[in-house]
């Protein structure tokens, strides 16, 4: 599942459209339309996106021996 599609169930969850996320994190709602259909996001905006939206936002890798980076 794309992080697009995250943000969008996100979204949903928490009764947000985009036009109230742009404003949250100020930016316009046509830049985050854009992103969400271009599923590209900055790992910093995932982060704002997160904070946004009461959530957190965890990124790393995770080796097959559980260990994460």
């Amino acid at each position: 599942m794309g992080m697009a599609k995250k943000i969008r169930l996100l979204m949903v969850e928490r009764g947000v459209t985009a036009s109230k996320l742009a404003e949250m994190i100020g930016t316009s709602q046509s830049n985050i339309s854009n992103k969400l259909k271009r599923d590209n996001f900055s790992e910093n905006e995932l982060i704002e996106i997160a904070e946004a939206l009461d959530a957190k936002y965890e990124a790393h890798f995770v080796l097959e021996d559980g260990r994460r980076f």
